[in-house]
């Protein structure tokens, strides 16, 4: 009748969860430097083989809305898979290999990057919506 302990799904549904593209080979890192030209690439290096790299993929992935981050185009790279295109991620933006690690590419250049725990959703979320 009142519906006083059901939540109404209308007015409290968000798109969740993050649309990544896969990075699997140097030629996409061109594109990311082009596509960042047109606004910011976010780059996630996830280690499959770490339980922290699990763990900070997961609580991204779960804090994701999907308008508060239009201002990030989400890249993913299994760093264990494709080693030599997370080499060649860090030499190109001039930053130091970790995993899990967060990279935001703007105009071809690492704008800001960091890693293990340190990596949330909050931080992401500003320079998403920074202009």
């Amino acid at each position: 009748m009142f519906n006083l302990f059901k939540k109404d799904k209308k007015k409290t549904s968000k798109a969740t969860g993050v649309n990544w593209s896969v990075l699997t080979d140097e030629a996409t890192i061109e594109k990311i430097k082009e596509a960042s030209r047109q606004g910011r690439v976010l780059i996630f290096k996830h280690s499959t083989h770490c339980g922290i790299s699990a763990n900070v993929l997961y609580d991204l992935e779960s804090a994701w809305v999907t308008d508060e981050m239009e201002g990030l185009t989400p890249y993913y790279l299994d760093l264990i898979r494709y080693r030599g295109v997370s080499n060649q991620v860090a030499q190109t933006f001039g930053v130091m290999h970790q995993s899990p690690q967060v990279l935001v590419i703007e105009n071809g250049k690492c704008i800001y990057h960091t890693s293990h725990r340190a990596i949330n959703y909050g931080d992401l979320k500003q320079l998403a919506q920074a202009e």
